[in-house]
C-alpha cells in the first residue's frame, strides 16, 4: 500500500521503516496535514499523522478526493480528527491507544525532581562558579502527598513510582482502577479535595470537553502556595493564562510543563533563525519556577518503537481485512 507520512521527524523514521518490514511504499515530509498540504497524499491510499496536523472536515473531504482511505494516527489523541466526517465519508481512522506508558510516566517524574532539587539553576550557577547552596533547598518526596489526575495507563505508571519514593497517592478519575488500589493504597477523591490536598499534582487524563481547562483560575485557587504542578498530559488542559498568573502571584509553588495549548506552531520544529511570537508561550518560559520541554515525553526507544508498530500494523489490519481492532468511530467513543 502507498502511505504518506505527514509531520515526519529523523528522529522517528528509522523506527517506521523498520515496522514496516518493506510490506508499504512508504513518502515521507516534515510538513503537518492541512488544506494545503493534503494534496501530497495523492495516490495514496492511506496517510499517516500527527499531534499537529489538522484532520477537520474540509481537509477530509481532500484526502477522499485525492484516494486516501485510511489514516494512521501515529499517537493516542484523536482530537485533530473529524470522525463523523470520516466516517461518512469512509475514510477510517485508528489511532496508537497504548505504547510505554513508563516514558511519559517517568519524564513527568524528571520534570517533578528537576523542580524540586533546582537542578537547572544549580548547573547555571555552577557555570558561573557560585558553588553556593542558599537557592538550592528542596523537599523530601517522602511523605509528601502526591494527586494523580487521570489514572490509566500512564497514570498508573507514575502512581507506582511515587509510591515507591513513599509518597501518600489521591488519584481522580471517572473510573476507579481497582489493580492500582490494591498495588498502592491510591484513595481517589474528587479534583477539589485532590487539589486541596496534594503537595504535588500531576495531569494524566485525556482532552475532551470535559477536560478541556480543567486547570483554570479557578483550581489554582484552592492549591497549596508550594504545590509542583505537571502536566505531561495535553496542553488544553491547562488554561496557559491562569497558569501563569498562579505562579506569577504565589499562588501555586512551580511547574514542569511537557504540553502547551497553543504548541502546534511551535514544539517539533527548529526556531533558531525565527522569532517566536506567541508571547504566552514566551512568558511562560521566562519565569523561574518553570521547566518547559518540547513535548519530548514520550521520546524513549521504547515508546518509538511501540508507536511505529502499533501504527503499520493498523495498516496492515486494513491491507489485509478491511478492519482494523484499533479503529476509531463516533459509535465507540
Amino acid at each position: 500500500m502507498k502511505v504518506f507520512v505527514y509531520s515526519s521527524h529523523h528522529f522517528e523514521k528509522s523506527f517506521i521503516e523498520k515496522a514496516a518490514k518493506n510490506k508499504h511504499e512508504l513518502f515521507y515530509s516534515a510538513y503537518s496535514l492541512n488544506e494545503t498540504t493534503a494534496k501530497l497524499a495523492q495516490g495514496c491510499k492511506a496517510i499517516s499523522i500527527f499531534t499537529s496536523c489538522d484532520a477537520s472536515d474540509k481537509v477530509l473531504d481532500k484526502l477522499y478526493y485525492y484516494g486516501v482511505r485510511f489514516i494512521a494516527l501515529r499517537c493516542v489523541g484523536y482530537n485533530n480528527v473529524d470522525l463523523a466526517r470520516a466516517q461518512k465519508l469512509g475514510i477510517k481512522v485508528a489511532n496508537v491507544p497504548s505504547y510505554s506508558p513508563y516514558a511519559i510516566a517517568e519524564h513527568a517524574v524528571a520534570l517533578l525532581m528537576a523542580l524540586n532539587r533546582k537542578i537547572i539553576l544549580g548547573q547555571e550557577l555552577m557555570k558561573k562558579n557560585d558553588f553556593s547552596l542558599d537557592q538550592l533547598i528542596g523537599f523530601d518526596l517522602h511523605g509528601k502527598t502526591v494527586g494523580i489526575v487521570g489514572t490509566g495507563n500512564i497514570g498508573s505508571a507514575f502512581a507506582s513510582i511515587m509510591n515507591g519514593f513513599g509518597c501518600k497517592l489521591l488519584g481522580y478519575d471517572i473510573q476507579e482502577n481497582k489493580e492500582l488500589i490494591r498495588k498502592t493504597n491510591i484513595i481517589y477523591t474528587s479534583l477539589d479535595d485532590l487539589c486541596k490536598q496534594s503537595d504535588i499534582i500531576s495531569v494524566h487524563c485525556p482532552l475532551n470537553t470535559s477536560t478541556k481547562y480543567l486547570f483554570d483560575k479557578n483550581a489554582f485557587s484552592i492549591m497549596k502556595k508550594e504545590v509542583c504542578f505537571i502536566n505531561t498530559a495535553r496542553g488544553s488542559i491547562v488554561k496557559t493564562k491562569d497558569l501563569i498568573e498562579a505562579l506569577e502571584n504565589g499562588t501555586i509553588g512551580s511547574a514542569g510543563i511537557d504540553v502547551y495549548e497553543n504548541e502546534k506552531d511551535i514544539f517539533f520544529r527548529n526556531h533558531l533563525n525565527n522569532i517566536i511570537l506567541d508571547e504566552l508561550f514566551n512568558k511562560l518560559i521566562s519565569l523561574p519556577n518553570v521547566i518547559v520541554t518540547g513535548h519530548q515525553g514520550f521520546l524513549t526507544t521504547e515508546a518509538l518503537t511501540g508507536i511505529a508498530e502499533t501504527t503499520l500494523n493498523n495498516i496492515n489490519e486494513w491491507e489485509e481485512n478491511n478492519k482494523c481492532k484499533n479503529e476509531l468511530s463516533i459509535t465507540n467513543l
